[in-house]
């Protein structure tokens, strides 16, 4: 059984992998609300601080349970592969995933991508780059927008930005997220390849597990840049409220397509369209739009377009992680 904090990544495969190698007459059986589970697991990422993500979801699955009329849990995966292997292995049927791991989801186990992200407005963000050093990464002074600093044009919100800066990256200590993770590795390690680095030498790596950890590596003075998604400094501002003058992102990569949601393929077509409607018009609601604020800084969730995922699929095999 899986626990409602956490999802082991090396028990999924193998119950992904028995699944598969089992039951080849259940993949081809249509799916039909007489087979549908009486029972739902959604699962989360651990992006922010995962021991609280759990409950700050609640009034999400709460939510959908009522919808429903069936009962809905939220679980944390691992980390992000543990919980597309999770929607593989029907250990999980709803997934808010990022967009890496949707187009896997899809590609891989035939899940429906059926909502995507907005913030303020977006369908898409740039990773960050951001440092203790600004004497050393800003080409001209930091300004201050919303309270926060940033420098080399980082501060108009839109990537790609500063990227010249990141050449002088060599010999840095660089907090990052697991190779799976869009902004907190992928599209900053191409970047710094791009650039000329080479990215297994000339940086050293300091692992972390979730956004606002990196942020935190770069103001505690562990590392000396982070990567994160734009601008996780918000989701520690409330615990060090000087995070804004003190870490200050210098550089934006090209945008990449928000996160969103994946329904399992052994659902069928009713409960899907009643999961996809009941989560967008959850958005469109006060209490809905602040759960969603909480859970992942969600202001909307808009009907998906799984062929914008393609490009992060693209950026992924550049680095050889697909």
């Amino acid at each position: 059984m899986l626990s409602t904090k956490t999802l082991s990544l090396a028990g999924l495969m193998m119950v992904a992998s028995a699944a598969l190698a089992g039951c080849s007459a259940e993949a081809t059986t249509t799916a039909s609300p007489e087979t549908d589970p009486t029972s739902l697991t959604l699962a989360l990422v651990p992006s922010q601080d995962q021991a609280g993500l759990v409950d700050t979801a609640k009034p999400l699955t709460d939510m959908l349970t009522k919808a429903l009329g069936i009962p809905v849990k939220g679980v944390v995966a691992k980390d992000y592969q543990a919980a597309v292997e999770a929607m593989g292995a029907e250990q999980a049927q709803i997934g808010f995933l990022p967009s890496l791991q949707l187009y896997q989801a899809s590609d891989m186990y035939g899940a429906s991508v059926v909502l995507q992200t907005e913030r303020g407005g977006n369908i898409s963000y740039p990773a960050q780059f951001m440092t203790n050093n600004p004497d050393k990464y800003c080409n001209d002074a930091p300004v201050e927008r919303d309270g926060k600093l940033f420098c080399n044009g980082a501060d108009a919100l839109v990537g790609p930005a500063g990227l010249d800066a990141i050449e002088k990256m060599t010999g840095a200590t660089v907090a990052m997220l697991g190779p799976g993770s869009p902004a907190g590795y992928i599209y900053p390690m191409l970047a710094l390849k791009n650039a000329g680095l080479n990215i297994d030498t000339d940086i050293e790596t300091i692992p972390v597990t979730a956004n606002d950890a990196s942020v935190l590596a770069v103001y505690n003075g562990d590392a000396e840049v982070g990567f994160s998604f734009w601008d996780a400094r918000d989701i520690v501002s409330k615990d060090v409220p000087d995070v804004g003058q003190k870490v200050v992102v210098f550089a934006l990569t090209t945008e990449i397509p928000n996160d969103g949601v994946a329904l399992s393929k052994s659902l069928s077509h009713e409960l899907q369209d009643k999961i996809t409607t009941a989560l967008a018009e959850y958005s469109n609601t006060v209490d809905g739009s602040a759960a969603l604020m909480s859970v992942y800084s969600i202001s909307k969730l808009a009907l998906a377009d799984p062929s914008s995922l393609d490009v992060v699929a693209d950026a992924a095999t550049q680095l050889g992680l697909q």
